[in-house]
C-alpha cells in the first residue's frame, strides 16, 4: 500500500525530552509529519486542535497517565492507533494496554528499526480502517493477580503473550494454548479469565490426564440420580459449575476420542447432558483447553478429532519452552526469591554468577522446575546470597556446553569425581588417590607437549616441574614426543 507520508500526523506523548526528541528526528527522516507533547495536559489539548493519523504514547507522565489519555484517545470517532511506550515491561502493564485498546507495546530502551515497522504497520492499518476492538467493559477490579509470577518475561515471545491476553480476555472465542510441561498454559488460561469481563464469575480447571477416563464424562456433565450404581444422588458437573464463567481443559490430548466427541457438540450447541438424564442444560461457559502433546501427531495417528482441534484452535497460543528465551531467566528468579523470602521471612539474595550459570542450563522442566530449583535452594542453602556452588546438583546429569563453560576446573573435577565415586561404592576401594591424578595428568601434560611440540625443556617450564620428572612421567604414562612433532608438522 503507497502511503504519502507527509500527509501522516504523528503525535509523541512523552516527558522524556530525549525521547520526544528521537522519535520526531525519527519520523521527520521518514517524510512523517510530527507533533510532540511532553505532558499529559499538552497532549489533550493537542489531541482537541488537531487530528493524528498514529500517537506514540508514555504510561507514566508526572500530571495526567498514559493509560487516562489512551482511554480518551479511543473514544474518538475513528481514533488513531496508539502504541503504548513504557520503561516498565510488565505482563499487568502490557496486558491493560492492549485490553484499553492500545494498538501495541514497546518497551524502553527500543530499537528504531523495530519502531519504524510498527509506524508503517499501524498507519496501513488505520489507512485500510481495521480498527482494533477498543470497546470497554466496567468490571470488578482484581486487586492481586498473584499467577503473574509465573508470567514474569521480557523475552519478545512472552511480550507478544502478554498483549495477546488483553486483546482477546472479553472475547468468547475458545482458546488453545500450546507448550511444553511446566511452562505456564495453565497461568495463561488464569490470566485471561481474569482479565476478562468473567472475572467475577468461577474459573475451572480440569485436568483431563489426571481423572480416569471412565470417570472424566461425569466429572464434566455430572449425572442424574440412579444413571448408575452407586448414583444416589445428583451431580452437578463442572460445566455447569463453571457457568458463566472458564472451564480449563488441560491436557486435553489426554482425552478420549468418544468424550471428544460430546465436547464438540457442547461447543456447538452450547447445551449438555447429564449421564442418565434427558432434558438438556444451557450453558454459558467459554473454553481454555491446553496440552503439551504434538495435535497434529494426535490427529494424524487418529487419537484426536481433527473437527474439535479446529473448533478449539480459534485462537491459538504458543508458550516457548525456557531454553528458547533464557533471556526471562534472572527476572524470573529474583521474583521467585521475592516470594520465598516473604513466605518464608528471611531474605535472600544471588550472584551474578550464579544468574548466568542458570541461565547456561536447559531447563528441560521449564518454569516449574526452575521455581522449585530456587525453593530447594532457597531451604537448604545456609547462605544469604545464592552463589554458583549451591546449584551444581543441576550438574549430575549430562551437561551441555554453555553449562560446562559456566563451571571452574575445580567444579568441573568435582563433578566428575562424584560420578565417578558412585562406581567405587559398588566394591573395595583402594588406591583412589594414584588412579585420579593419573588421569587428570596424563591429559594435562598430553596438552602442554602438543603445544611445545614435544619439546621437553618448555614443557617443563610451562608445568613448574623439573626435566627429569617430566620425562619419567612420559615414560610412564607411554607417551612419544615424537608422535607431538610429527602431529604439529601435519597441522
Amino acid at each position: 500500500m503507497d502511503i504519502n507520508k507527509k500527509n501522516i500526523k504523528i503525535l509523541v506523548i512523552d516527558d522524556e525530552k530525549n525521547i520526544c526528541w528521537l522519535l520526531k528526528r525519527l519520523f521527520l527522516q521518514k517524510g512523517y509529519t510530527v507533533t510532540e507533547a511532553v505532558n499529559g495536559k499538552e497532549a489533550l489539548k493537542k489531541l482537541e486542535e488537531d487530528k493524528y493519523n498514529l500517537i506514540f504514547l508514555d504510561i507514566i507522565m508526572p500530571d495526567i497517565s498514559g493509560f487516562e489519555i489512551l482511554d480518551k484517545i479511543v473514544k474518538i470517532p475513528n481514533h488513531p492507533p496508539t502504541v503504548i511506550m513504557t520503561a516498565q515491561s510488565t505482563m499487568k502493564n502490557a496486558v491493560e494496554a492492549m485490553k484499553r485498546g492500545a494498538y501495541d507495546y514497546i518497551t524502553k530502551p527500543f530499537n528504531l528499526d523495530d519502531v519504524e515497522k510498527i509506524a508503517e504497520r499501524a498507519v496501513e492499518t488505520y489507512l485500510k480502517s481495521r480498527k482494533i476492538n477498543t470497546t470497554l467493559t466496567e468490571k470488578q477490579k482484581i486487586n492481586e493477580i498473584e499467577e503473574d509470577i509465573f508470567m514474569v518475561g521480557k523475552s519478545p515471545a512472552m511480550k507478544e503473550i502478554f498483549k495477546l491476553i488483553g486483546k482477546i480476555a472479553d472475547s468468547d472465542a475458545t482458546v488453545l494454548i500450546q507448550g511444553e510441561r511446566g511452562t505456564g498454559k495453565d497461568l495463561v488460561a488464569r490470566a485471561i479469565h481474569l482479565n476478562s469481563k468473567r472475572a467475577v464469575n468461577p474459573f475451572i480447571s480440569v485436568n483431563c490426564a489426571a481423572i480416569p477416563k471412565d470417570l472424566l464424562e461425569s466429572e464434566l456433565f455430572g449425572y442424574e440420580k440412579g444413571a448408575f450404581t452407586g448414583a444416589t444422588e445428583r451431580k452437578i458437573g463442572k460445566f455447569e459449575v463453571a457457568n458463566n464463567g472458564v472451564l480449563f481443559l488441560d491436557e486435553i490430548g489426554d482425552m478420549s476420542v468418544e468424550l471428544q466427541a460430546k465436547i464438540l457438540r457442547v461447543l456447538e450447541e452450547k447445551e449438555i447432558v447429564p449421564i442418565g438424564g434427558t432434558k438438556a442444560v444451557k450453558i454459558d461457559v467459554k473454553i481454555i483447553a491446553a496440552t503439551n502433546q504434538d495435535i497434529i501427531n494426535l490427529i494424524k495417528n487418529k487419537a484426536f478429532r481433527a473437527d474439535l482441534f479446529d473448533r478449539l484452535n480459534q485462537i491459538p497460543i504458543y508458550i516457548p519452552p525456557l531454553r528458547e528465551r533464557k533471556e526471562d531467566i534472572p527476572e524470573l528468579v529474583r521474583y521467585f526469591l521475592k516470594k520465598f523470602s516473604k513466605e518464608i521471612g528471611i531474605k535472600k539474595d544471588i550472584t551474578d554468577d550464579a544468574i548466568n550459570f542458570l541461565m547456561a542450563y536447559d531447563w528441560p522442566g521449564n518454569v516449574r522446575e526452575l521455581q522449585n530449583t530456587i525453593k530447594r535452594v532457597f531451604l537448604i542453602s545456609p547462605n544469604d546470597v545464592l552463589d554458583k556452588s549451591d546449584f551444581l546438583f543441576l550438574t549430575k546429569g549430562e551437561m551441555n556446553k554453555d553449562v560446562v563453560k559456566e563451571l571452574s576446573l575445580e567444579e568441573m573435577i568435582s563433578w566428575k569425581l562424584d560420578e565417578f565415586i558412585k562406581f567405587l561404592s559398588t566394591g573395595e576401594i583402594k588406591d583412589v588417590h594414584d588412579f585420579v591424578m593419573s588421569q587428570v595428568e596424563k591429559p594435562l601434560i598430553e596438552k602442554i607437549l602438543k603445544i611445545t611440540k614435544g619439546n621437553q625443556i618448555k614443557a617443563s617450564e610451562i608445568l613448574g616441574i623439573n626435566r627429569n620428572t617430566l620425562r619419567k612421567k612420559i615414560k610412564d604414562y607411554r607417551l612419544d614426543c615424537i608422535d607431538f612433532k610429527k602431529t604439529n608438522r601435519k597441522g
